[in-house]
């Protein structure tokens, strides 16, 4: 799975470092952006469920036009599903934008952008998600 993985990171690499709009059409190259993003999210898919800390577990990763979008299952009972979305929002926005921006360069360098969605274990509905592209990383500290 590693080896596919890196291959499909060597390819992006290779299409965002040597390939311009003038070299190859836009629509082009965001039908390989959208194949990319289907292929990475197959692979990462055959490892899941996996849990990443105590109280989160990743469920699901797709693709949707040129995006990669992880879902992931947040259980951190005694909380409420409104406690969670007023005091960890702001906290995790930063936390996972620092880690994609830090992580998946490659990705975000090629025009993929990236969507973590966050839902309840419990009620089952969307606590928050976070849109992640290239400007995104612009204004990092």
């Amino acid at each position: 799975m590693k080896f596919l993985f890196s291959t499909i990171l060597l390819s992006i690499s290779c299409f965002a470092s040597n390939i311009t709009s003038q070299e190859m059409p836009i629509d082009k190259m965001q039908g390989q952006n959208r194949e990319i993003a289907k292929l990475a999210a197959a692979e990462l898919s055959k490892s899941l469920p996996q849990i990443i800390d105590k109280h989160t577990k990743l469920t699901k990763v797709e693709a949707q036009d040129a995006t990669l979008i992880y879902i992931y299952e947040i259980n951190a009972a005694p909380k409420s599903d409104a406690q969670i979305k007023q005091e960890d929002h702001s906290r995790m926005k930063e936390a996972v934008t620092y880690g994609v921006c830090s992580s998946s360069q490659r990705f975000l360098k090629a025009n993929i952008a990236i969507r973590y969605i966050y839902n309840s274990v419990q009620s089952k509905s969307e606590l928050f998600h976070f849109d992640i592209d290239a400007k995104s990383c612009e204004n990092l500290k």
